[in-house]
């Protein structure tokens, strides 16, 4: 007979909370204590607690692309190569054949360790990079040909604490290959720190409640998020649709771009959720490939956009998501030497996105349209050296592209769909006190929507230039020329776009995939796209788009051109006229 106590539901809910208080506290001192601005202005971090067995167990607010799949390969590589764990260890890890998301995203991994010795939990506190010792100043080499040419250190799971003691081998190493070693040894501690703080809740968690009883609490947590997720899956309609999203050609991709395709295949029977991404081209001689953690949750990223939002993200609602990957695909299990430079973004959109608008397809109410295409200079990797002192930073200074759902039009902020809109737009007055850097605008574009009955959000104008002293500002632009597409009759967004502009105020259109060097008296133009619309331009509510039209997001003309809606002189909906204009539009 088991030992195992069932545990009521509020004793389920206490404990989760408890955990998700944790893994809360651990991203409260990331993000108080980093030195970069990509950590503590943006806030690009995830901070989770995995069981012993390797399972997700707790993420607070962290980015999905970080953590949905990876944290418990990584987990398992930690254990792998260190058999014989033991409490004061601490372990770098950013590979990306060994469950990491991409080099930039450094994570540190320590494993808890009762009073007996016994792994019981494992914390996990992952910091994207504001410089990771690439090639190039960048942590996106959008055009790297291998992992070589990339440059950045590679850690997997390389233990940097013994005893609570810094292995100063490993330290010595990370500066002398960083950029501004002093920022990245703060970004270091502050994650090290988050980490430390999760092993201390979790111990004091432990003797409070018994190991076993954590333990129990898993087991259970665990069947009740999949028994969840089985009765949403249960409820939506049979159907497997294929769809496909087309990335913009870079270096080292085919001429036409790069066409993902996914095939989406919803069993209410079974109780599961299937994604198929083996019908890829294989590996490409650049950064844009997957890792193979942001290969499997990029699809359960677009299959959690498209249901209920209470259902749990862990280890147990999983059980009902299967994703098929092949070895050496663009989309799939990475063969090292293969750079996958800038997984977490383009390419990894280019899954999601077609995943949750194949959702779409299958009934109206699910899904989503496409979110807005990354990196846009407005979010490039800015460096170069101001009085004689490197800087080196990402910056997020403009970026939109929510894509139009069910129910809502699309959120401004989002950034890009593998975030969520978990990071945040940077404060223009910081990153200027911070960095030798000027914003002169940061606006949104009018029109620039995907028009829908839900429409996505607008795309964004950004424009800054450096203050006394050259910048190179590295991105991988990609909607240059696909458009974040919409769903169930919306239209595309608009697409994005990058210029330099020279002295004398003309613009010069410049690759999509780059690092431009911005002199003292230029400026850096970056466009971001706008999100895809959901549903049919004229089922919008004309109250909306009369609202849209006072806001200044959308012009009159637009209004009655795509939506179907007629606005009197003085800027009221004249019914009459609008119904007329839709009706024509029907016929």
């Amino acid at each position: 007979m088991s030992d195992v106590k069932t545990m009521d539901g509020s004793t389920l809910a206490v404990l989760t909370a408890r955990f998700e208080g944790i893994a809360r506290k651990m991203a409260n001192t990331l993000h108080r204590t980093g030195r970069s601005g990509i950590l503590t202005i943006a806030r690009d971090f995830s901070c989770v607690v995995l069981t012993a067995k390797h399972e997700l167990l707790a993420t607070a607010e962290s980015l999905p692309n970080h953590v949905l799949r990876g944290p418990d390969i990584m987990s398992r590589t930690m254990t792998d190569n260190h058999p014989v764990l033991k409490r004061g260890d601490a372990f770098l890890h950013n590979s990306p054949y060994h469950g990491c998301t991409h080099p930039a995203d450094h994570s540190i991994l320590i494993p808890i360790i009762d009073e007996e010795g016994v792994h019981r939990f494992t914390v996990l506190a992952k910091a994207h990079q504001a410089d990771c010792g690439n090639s190039l100043p960048t942590t996106y080499m959008g055009a790297a040909v291998d992992v070589y040419n990339e440059g950045a250190l590679i850690f997997p799971a390389v233990k940097v604490q013994d005893d609570y003691q810094h292995v100063m081998d490993v330290i010595r190493m990370c500066r002398m290959r960083i950029r501004v070693p002093d920022q990245w040894w703060g970004d270091y501690l502050a994650t090290l720190g988050a980490a430390r703080v999760g092993e201390r809740e979790i111990l004091a968690l432990g003797t409070e409640i018994g190991w076993d009883r954590l333990e129990d609490y898993s087991r259970q947590w665990f069947d009740y998020s999949e028994k969840r997720m089985i009765e949403v899956i249960r409820a939506l309609p049979r159907g497997r649709v294929t769809r496909t999203s087309t990335h913009d050609a870079f270096p080292g991709t085919p001429a036409e771009g790069v066409t993902i395709k996914a095939t989406v295949e919803v069993k209410p029977e079974e109780a599961m959720i299937e994604v198929d991404m083996t019908d890829n081209p294989d590996s490409m001689p650049n950064g844009l490939n997957l890792s193979e953690a942001c290969s499997l949750s990029a699809p359960m990223i677009g299959i959690f956009n498209s249901i209920d939002h209470t259902v749990p993200k862990n280890e147990g609602s999983f059980r009902r998501i299967r994703i098929h990957l092949r070895e050496g695909c663009v989309v799939g299990r990475p063969r090292h030497p293969t750079s996958c430079s800038v997984a977490t973004t383009n390419i990894a959109d280019r899954v999601a996105n077609p995943v949750q608008a194949a959702m779409a397809e299958l009934a109206d109410g699910l899904g989503q349209a496409e979110t807005g295409a990354l990196i846009p200079p407005s979010c490039g990797v800015v460096s170069g050296v101001h009085d004689g002192k490197p800087f080196v930073n990402e910056v997020y200074l403009g970026c939109t592209g929510g894509a139009g759902t069910p129910w809502t039009d699309g959120w401004l902020t989002i950034l890009h769909v593998g975030n969520a809109g978990m990071c945040y737009q940077d404060s223009i007055e910081i990153d200027e006190l911070r960095h030798p850097i000027f914003v002169h605008a940061r606006r949104l574009i009018p029109d620039s929507e995907g028009a829908g009955r839900f429409r996505g959000a607008l795309g964004a104008y950004s424009e800054f230039a450096p203050v006394d002293c050259a910048m190179t500002v590295a991105y991988v632009s990609d909607g240059n020329v696909n458009p974040a597409l919409g769903t169930r009759g919306g239209l595309a967004g608009a697409r994005s776009a990058q210029f330099r502009r020279l002295a004398d105020g003309s613009l010069e259109p410049v690759p999509a995939c780059a690092e431009v060097v911005i002199g003292p008296d230029e400026t850096m133009v970056s466009i971001s796209g706008g999100g895809g619309g959901y549903g049919h331009p004229h089922e919008r509510d004309p109250a909306r788009v009369v609202h849209d039209v006072r806001e200044g997001w959308i012009s009159r003309e637009r209004a009655e051109a795509v939506y179907g809606v007629v606005l009197t002189e003085d800027g009221r909906l004249d019914e009459e006229e609008t119904a007329r204009a839709r009706r024509a539009a029907a016929v």
